[in-house]
């Protein structure tokens, strides 16, 4: 998918022509769109087709007539499980001919503040605040799925303690694979960033030192709230994974008690069943009550002993 906008009083409208200081987003582009961009536009084919790989590392390349910046977003992974998030590449190409062009192989929904006018002032003309600001809405969008991942386990704190399978136990190792994934592209991302702040691969106008100060507090706020909450995630899933193990001892030591303790007045009445003579107790009417009275009599007293030990 190809979309193009230019600035029209100091906001984004829709176009349908390529020409400078126009933005170009390519969205999983078509071998017939990123034809149609490069024979405008000049830049390099494959360029745009190696940001299309997954596994792009988050940098920053300067070529002759192009400024390449690749930084890492957050996407769901699966959904059948909650807070499983990979990182998909997102490209930025800035070329001396006057294009801006995005790529990326997965819809990225915050752009669409920039394409919607709530970034007051846009311009494609001086690229530092465009990429300033999607450094800082990408932090700021790390920040809302950590918050949300900790809200979570936290919620998921007493039904662990209770826990007896692993379906929650596997729940929390996903997400500390997705934090895994989320330190790692941060620390990429805030990488590029520095070189970014260097002013030496594009030039950073005055207006931009603030969004450039807040762009770097983020992404390494970004950073320590992933750090922290991988470090309570990695020592929660020891202690709940010995939680699950003794609940489940527990449960086990339990059942072995209960079939100890009804295992009882089945001894009793194959002992008393057994052909041999019983003297009055086989003639006497009570005989039965009698049977059954001693079997839940030895049933208690074992019951007793075993709640002593901590058994039952």
């Amino acid at each position: 998918m190809i979309n193009i906008y230019e600035v029209a009083n100091k906001k984004l409208k829709s176009t349908n022509l390529v020409k400078k200081e126009s933005w170009i987003d390519l969205v999983n582009p078509t071998i017939e769109e990123i034809n149609e961009v490069t024979n405008t536009t000049g830049i390099d084919k494959d360029l745009i087709i190696k940001l299309l790989d997954e596994e792009e590392l988050p940098r920053i390349e300067k070529r002759d007539e192009e400024t390449l910046i690749i930084l890492d977003t957050p996407y769901v992974a699966d959904n059948a499980y909650k807070h499983k998030y990979k990182t998909n590449p997102l490209g930025i190409i800035i070329s001396e001919k006057g294009f801006l062009i995005t790529v990326s192989l997965k819809e990225q929904p915050f752009l669409d503040f920039f394409k919607n006018g709530d970034i007051p002032n846009f311009k494609t003309k001086g690229k530092s605040s465009f990429i300033l600001q999607i450094f800082i809405m990408v932090a700021g969008i790390y920040q809302k799925e950590l918050t949300s991942i900790n809200e979570y386990i936290d919620s998921k704190e007493k039904v662990l303690l209770k826990s007896t399978n692993n379906k929650e136990l596997v729940n929390l190792l996903n997400i500390e694979k997705t934090l895994v994934y989320f330190i790692t592209s941060l620390k990429a991302n805030e990488i590029a960033l520095e070189k970014v702040a260097k002013g030496t691969i594009i030039t950073i106008e005055k207006e931009s030192i603030e969004l450039l100060e807040d762009a770097l507090i983020e992404t390494k706020q970004a950073i320590e709230m992933a750090s922290l909450y991988r470090e309570i995630l990695s020592s929660m899933t020891d202690t709940y994974a010995t939680i699950i193990s003794n609940n489940l001892n527990d449960v086990m030591k339990f059942l072995a008690s209960i079939t100890i303790v009804c295992s009882i007045p089945t001894m009793v009445a194959s002992f008393i069943g057994m052909n041999v003579p019983l003297g009055n107790l086989g003639d006497s009417p009570f005989s039965f009550i009698l049977i059954i009275i001693i079997s839940l009599l030895l049933s208690l007293l074992i019951a007793f002993i075993l709640k002593r030990k901590n058994m039952l």
